[in-house]
């Protein structure tokens, strides 16, 4: 069996003396695994480091079979990852919202949504909305999806400025009022109402997708929030000056 299709790597692990196993998000085919053999050697290892993007051609006897990659090299990013904590944070994290998927699960808007980010690394002032956007896409490609666009009290599309943590439905502001202290707060940008956020908004962006993702995805499965998001939220909180 054979396919070749576009990857994002976001993960490498060793195997034997030689090789290295190769965790990618492709277009067409999920988050694949596929063995690289020589991935160890001088020349390889800096074509397979997470947030590089490359055409993939994998082959295997067998469909269940783990497979070989054949890596095509297409975007080298490492030397400017490795430049900047906050864009090394803003890849891992990445990667661990898409291994929420099973393996080999097709989710081509996330694959989109992962290559705009790694492509943004230049340009911090675009990583976080985009960032909390593709938390909001995780939690609907896994079922969670929250509706942000009619309040679940009045079905009204407009002023809506709170969320029910327990529906994920967005409330309007006058319906919420009483309530406002059991609500969480729904940023403009969320709304589509502003395409350049400020710190505020982009913190109670992450407060609202952090909610959710605890408690619908990473807590049934007896985890925390990784530890990526943390070190990315420290990042920004040094650059907007956030308090503790």
């Amino acid at each position: 069996m054979e396919w070749r299709d576009d990857g994002l790597i976001i993960g490498t692990r060793k195997h034997g003396e030689t090789s290295v196993i190769v965790e990618a998000m492709t277009r067409a085919h999920g988050r694949h695994f596929g063995l690289v053999r020589g991935g160890r050697s001088k020349r390889m290892q800096p074509l397979l480091q997470p947030g590089n993007h490359a055409e993939l051609v994998w082959r295997a006897r067998l469909d269940e079979h783990l497979g070989t990659f054949l890596v095509e090299p297409v975007k080298l990013r490492t030397a400017r990852l490795m430049a900047s904590a906050e864009a090394l944070h803003a890849v891992c994290l990445v990667a661990a919202l898409l291994r929420l998927g099973p393996e080999r699960d097709p989710h081509p808007a996330l694959y989109e949504t992962a290559t705009r980010i790694a492509g943004g690394i230049d340009r911090p002032e675009i990583l976080p909305p985009l960032i909390v956007r593709f938390e909001v896409k995780i939690l609907a490609q896994m079922g969670f999806g929250l509706n942000l666009g009619t309040c679940a009290v009045t079905g009204a599309t407009n002023d809506l400025v709170y969320v029910s943590p327990k529906s994920g439905r967005a409330v309007s502001k006058a319906a919420g009022e009483p309530y406002k202290a059991r609500l969480l707060p729904l940023p403009a940008f969320l709304r589509g109402e502003i395409a350049a956020p400020p710190p505020a908004d982009i913190r109670e962006g992450f407060r609202l997708t952090g909610f959710f993702l605890l408690r619908d995805l990473f807590g049934p499965r007896g985890q925390t929030l990784p530890e990526a998001r943390g070190a990315y939220l420290a990042e920004l909180a040094k650059r907007f000056g956030w308090a503790a």
